[in-house]
């Protein structure tokens, strides 16, 4: 089996990682991400995830655009592959698809995307563009995906949708291919039934809240059943905040110490924007339906995960986690530049030791 892989959030979004007073050694500027993404592409990241909101909000006062920002990450290093979080409703996918193509090409085939359906009604209604229920969203995430791809890999591409007409459409240059890469990678998130299903239609990578064992169990489940219906295959992320620390005691004491501090109006205004989220779907199962508020306070229930104690802990619960089919763990830190090198250097090689000597992946039916 392949190594299991790792990308880490990046910081470009005011506020850390946690919605807390705590002190967060981290930056939502330029000078200090291309610093955190030369150290993490030296410390064994493969990956970097450029969040994005477009409004000021909920302890993210300040934010940089994902799509340019993760352009200037790749052109500041030579490896990492950067995912840039894009919004369809407030971008066209033919737009994207050509910025996404000259990318590409600008960093020798390391640009991705993570198309991302939409919480937050506030922005959309702000920018005075319609807020879709929550099974329509995603209906008009998998036409995105479908025209993105099509424009990246047909000339003359056609589409007659619900929600984008393209007709005869032809982009030159197209994206850096592969042996193995028709076209930049595609991932997306989401926990819904909804979400589930169209990865297994559309996507490359689905991305997932912070779950435990079961929690990914259950959602694996779902979509390779939904990817093999389609004679498809799907590779599964999995999110998680990681507290490395030399003893337990000392890792555990600091996520007591993040929920302690907890800047209560923010998790609240957040908890409050993302409620109809997750409880709009008919069967309770979409993003944050059942978080709680301590959850929330790392807001991509990254907590769940429970990457917390030791590297020796830490690394033998990652490992368990690709068992199961967890492909990629995108991380969280509280202090990054020191954390990430902290992982490269006490708990990715253990990682790769347990790696070489574990069996081979547990069996999840379908």
């Amino acid at each position: 089996m392949s190594e299991i892989k790792f990308a880490y959030w990046v910081p470009n979004v005011s506020g850390g990682l946690v919605t807390s007073t705590i002190d967060q050694r981290t930056d939502w500027g330029y000078d200090y991400n291309r610093e955190l993404a030369v150290l993490a592409e030296n410390n064994g990241f493969d990956y970097a995830l450029s969040q994005v909101r477009y409004m000021a909000s909920y302890g993210a006062e300040y934010q940089h655009e994902s799509t340019s920002f993760s352009l200037a990450l790749l052109l500041a290093t030579e490896r990492l592959k950067v995912i840039a979080a894009v919004h369809p409703g407030l971008w066209h996918p033919g737009v994207l698809a050509k910025l996404g193509a000259t990318a590409d090409h600008l960093s020798h085939g390391r640009f991705a995307v993570n198309v991302v359906s939409g919480w937050f009604k506030g922005e959309f209604t702000a920018l005075g563009e319609p807020w879709l229920e929550h099974d329509e969203r995603y209906r008009r995430s998998e036409e995105f995906i479908r025209a993105l791809r099509g424009i990246w890999t047909e000339d003359g591409f056609s589409l007659g949708g619900d929600f984008y007409r393209i007709r005869d459409f032809s982009l030159k240059p197209k994206p850096v291919r592969g042996p193995d890469r028709p076209h930049p990678e595609i991932f997306q998130g989401g926990n819904s039934t909804a979400a589930r299903r169209m990865a297994g239609r559309v996507s490359d990578w689905y991305f997932s809240n912070g779950k435990d064992f079961d929690g990914v169990v259950e959602q694996l489940r779902d979509v390779h059943a939904s990817a093999a219906s389609e004679g498809r295959s799907v590779r599964f992320g999995l999110n998680g905040f990681l507290i490395a620390r030399d003893t337990e005691a000392e890792a555990r004491e600091t996520l007591r110490e993040i929920v302690a501090r907890a800047h209560r109006p923010s998790v609240e205004g957040f908890r409050d924007a993302v409620t109809q989220a997750g409880k709009s779907t008919s069967d309770g199962k979409g993003m944050w339906a059942d978080s709680s508020f301590e959850d929330l306070v790392q807001y991509n229930d990254g907590f769940r995960t429970q990457l917390i104690g030791t590297p020796e802990q830490v690394a033998e619960r990652i490992v368990r986690y690709k068992a199961l089919g967890v492909d990629l763990m995108l991380l969280g830190f509280l202090h990054y530049h020191e954390e990430v090198e902290y992982f490269g250097r006490r708990v990715l090689p253990l990682v790769r030791e347990l790696e070489a000597s574990s069996p081979a992946r547990e069996s999840v039916s379908v």
